[in-house]
């Protein structure tokens, strides 16, 4: 399985520390934020990874990481997204890089306190499809700024619905999805959304009613690192007294 980590955007949620850097280049505790996307992957046996990133400060995740191999990558590439044009975009610029693989895709600001190795096994044994990530989230006000999917009584996905007003769930999708290598195909039927992007959600639902949907929920903690300033320093406080990447 290949891994792809998206590390663009503005960082607009993070002015003014993203007025100078890129928000992924921030530190999480004792290390850049980026570090800790990589080691997630790395510790979930994925060491074949692209970065995608974009804006005046690409070269500088050059700099830092290099071929990777400090970081226990195999093999390192790099993608460059010319402009904001959504995630689903941002990972279409992988398709050659994928080659046919499965991949597992995260957003570069996602920290977990717990391994996805779990996910990462269970969709390596049947690699067909999607698998995504959830977290249980108990405050309401915060499912109203996440992906959120509608279960049925089997406990499947039926529809994720994007920030919603009333959350059909108390669970929210994560920056981290597993997909087969037909995710390409489908990225190319997409429609931009109102602000002009092609929206992962939207990938993920064309996968939902094909009924080839499943997901894991994360055990312990999530958190998004660029959602605010408030949420930057959560996840650095977390981080400093727990870790990240545990077993």
């Amino acid at each position: 399985m290949k891994g792809v980590l998206l590390a663009g955007g503005t960082g607009s949620r993070l002015f003014p520390l993203t007025r100078i850097t890129n928000k992924h280049l921030l530190p999480i505790y004792d290390r850049p934020m980026i570090q800790w996307s990589i080691e997630t992957l790395v510790t979930a046996g994925i060491t074949e990874l692209m970065l995608v990133t974009g804006g005046t400060h690409a070269g500088e995740f050059l700099r830092l990481l290099g071929n990777g191999h400090e970081f226990g990558i195999d093999r390192l590439s790099y993608g460059y997204q010319e402009k904001p044009g959504g995630i689903a975009e941002a990972l279409g610029l992988a398709e050659r890089f994928c080659d046919g693989e499965p991949v597992l895709v995260m957003l570069a600001d996602n920290v977990v306190e717990r391994s996805v190795r779990p996910m990462v096994e269970a969709f390596g044994a049947d690699p067909h499809g999607a698998r995504i990530l959830l977290t249980k989230v108990t405050e309401l006000e915060h499912l109203a700024h996440l992906g959120v999917p509608e279960l049925d009584d089997g406990g499947r996905v039926v529809h994720i619905f994007e920030k919603p007003k009333d959350p059909p769930s108390n669970y929210g999708v994560t920056g981290i999805y597993c997909y087969d290598a037909s995710v390409f195909d489908v990225i190319k039927t997409l429609e931009p959304s109102g602000r002009g992007e092609l929206e992962i959600t939207d990938v993920n639902n064309h996968y939902v009613t094909q009924g080839l949907m499943a997901y894991d929920v994360l055990e312990g903690f999530w958190g998004d690192a660029g959602e605010s300033i408030d949420a930057y320093y959560a996840v650095n406080d977390f981080v400093r007294a727990h870790g990240a990447n545990k077993a």
